[in-house]
């Protein structure tokens, strides 16, 4: 097992004791400092400041317990905000209404297209377009979703 399943399976019984659930986690290494990205979301609400300290805190604990790291590193817990692609069902239920950007693969080749989102079941997601163009896409086709924030 790699350091990110090992830390995905501790952090996940935290992120769902707090009503949560785990989108990601990231290492990243440079400059000589390593960091540890944990990113959280909720299905029917946002993520406060407080509640990514507290997992931060008990999580950071429980790292150092298992001794995954040799040298020091930097461990943040965030909400993965608008400029992370959904990788979870979850978030594409909890964005149902949202402008998105889809990048999927169709009959071998890559498109891309704009749209609400207009539906989501266990194995596809539905964007309907500024025509009113409705289309279905399967998760296992799709390359990147983000949200576009609309002001």
């Amino acid at each position: 097992m790699n350091t990110i399943e090992e830390i995905k399976d501790l952090a996940i019984p935290l992120v769902e004791n707090g009503g949560m659930f785990l989108v990601d986690v990231e290492i990243k290494t440079g400059g000589g400092q390593t960091e540890v990205w944990v990113y959280v979301d909720a299905e029917d609400r946002g993520v406060s400041l407080d509640e990514c300290a507290d997992i931060s805190s008990e999580l950071g604990i429980i790292l150092e317990a298992h001794e995954l790291f040799d040298r020091k590193y930097r461990l943040n817990v965030s909400s993965p905000g608008l400029s992370r692609p959904l990788v979870d069902i979850r978030q594409y239920r909890k964005s149902e209404g949202r402008v998105a950007s889809v990048k999927y693969k169709s009959s071998g080749e890559y498109l891309k297209l704009k749209g609400v989102i207009t539906g989501v079941s266990d194995d596809q997601v539905e964007v309907t377009d500024e025509d009113e163009n409705e289309t279905l896409i399967p998760f296992d086709d799709i390359v990147e979703t983000k949200i576009i924030p609309v002001i």
